[in-house]
């Protein structure tokens, strides 16, 4: 009778404190994973990555998704370059945002402004992940593309940004 009192006790404390954890909140600036030959960016061949500071963010880690305004950088008028940015989606790790480049109404780069980063297993899932969902974003031409497995959070937040991104590209 002892014994059970005794584990009933200790299962409760465990379960209060696996339900007090909190998931990983970034906090301040992530690296920029940039994919593709985007018009005057110096890049290699598309589908090439390299990693670059990104500019600190203004968005607060529990700022609601679609907080951020897209931004559209040289002119609209046919075949001009243009940067977007998509929404900043929170993910269960961290906000994912993503800065689609378009020649016309091609794709032809992707730039992840935003993912998490809070400790060195993210920096290792997205160091595989984002190259790979970069490279099939730019080969699909639309944000129709599959999930990295073993880092679907990041997949479904990079593919809602990028989604978001082509929406104000049409509008």
């Amino acid at each position: 009778m002892r014994r059970a009192v005794v584990t009933s006790a200790a299962t409760a404390a465990g379960v209060v404190l696996l339900l007090s954890l909190k998931p990983h909140q970034a906090t301040g600036s992530a690296p920029v994973i940039s994919s593709g030959a985007g018009a005057g960016s110096g890049a290699g061949a598309a589908g090439a990555s390299d990693t670059t500071p990104a500019p600190s963010g203004s968005a607060s880690p529990g700022a609601a998704a679609g907080s951020s305004a897209g931004s559209t950088a040289g002119s609209t008028a046919g075949g001009a370059t243009r940067k977007i940015s998509g929404d900043t989606v929170n993910t269960r790790y961290g906000p994912v945002q993503v800065q689609v480049t378009l020649a016309g109404s091609r794709l032809t780069a992707v730039d992840v402004v935003k993912y998490p980063t809070q400790d060195r297993r993210d920096r290792e899932i997205n160091a595989d992940a984002l190259p790979a969902l970069n490279q099939e974003a730019i080969s699909a031409q639309n944000a129709q593309i599959d999930a990295v497995s073993g880092a679907t959070y990041t997949s479904d937040g990079y593919i809602r940004s990028l989604q978001s991104a082509l929406d104000r590209a049409k509008g």
